[in-house]
């Protein structure tokens, strides 16, 4: 057996469980801005302590 034949398992089942939560992640994050579209959230300004006088 040759070295070139050989697949690292664990590497591989690490990359597929992480585009799993990456698919995830991006559907949460649709979601997310339909209900709650970021430009509206940019127009708020956030406010500041009050000034002492």
């Amino acid at each position: 057996m040759s070295q070139d034949n050989l697949i690292d398992f664990d590497a591989e089942r690490a990359k597929r469980v992480h585009d799993l939560k990456e698919k995830r992640l991006n559907e949460v994050r649709q979601a997310f801005e339909q209900a709650m579209p970021l430009s509206a959230a940019k127009k708020k300004k956030p406010k500041g302590k009050p000034k002492k006088r």
